[in-house]
């Protein structure tokens, strides 16, 4: 009995290690500029989307300052998923269109960057909320954020990053 529970146990680890993720591969997941955890809350006034978005940051505050930029940066790159009543939204640009466009993204997203300008209203997660998780290497918290989506577009449009929606009549 003691042996067939040994070699259970043995059978699982070597499962676990073969089929696992080493370290090396969930650090590039977790630091993947793709790696977006959002849900629709709806559709806001004025061109406005409201999103529940999550960051990641060694303490509360940088958790925070990540879910705005991940908001932005996800409504760029990736679209916004459907939910609670409103239809999905397709990203401004290509999965690629950060290459492209690298300077001027780097640029956009630093710290107090210009993508601070189009978050419009965010109930920052607070210290001890439920939807703060304390995790092994900082926090995640939650965010609800609404962004304006229509200024971010012109914006764009206008520093020539995304094509105008009548550029091609």
């Amino acid at each position: 009995m003691k042996k067939s529970i040994c070699t259970v146990l043995l059978f699982l680890i070597v499962v676990a290690s073969v089929f696992g993720q080493t370290r090396k591969e969930r650090k590039a997941m977790y630091d993947s500029q793709y790696n977006y955890e959002l849900a629709c809350l709806g559709v806001g006034n004025d061109g406005t989307k409201l999103l529940k978005v999550w960051g990641y940051g060694k303490k509360v505050d940088n958790a925070i300052y990540d879910a705005k930029r991940t908001a932005v940066a996800a409504v760029i790159f990736r679209g916004v998923p459907a939910g609670n009543g409103a239809a999905p939204t397709p990203s401004l640009l290509p999965v690629d269109g950060y290459g492209q466009n690298m300077d001027f993204f780097d640029e956009f997203f630093k710290d107090g960057g210009m993508y601070l300008s189009f978050v419009n209203l965010t109930t920052d997660g607070t210290p001890g909320g439920a939807d703060n998780i304390k995790m092994s290497h900082g926090y995640k918290v939650a965010v609800s954020a609404s962004i304006n989506f229509n200024e971010l577009r012109k914006y764009l449009q206008d520093k020539g990053i995304v094509k105008r929606l009548d550029a091609g009549f």
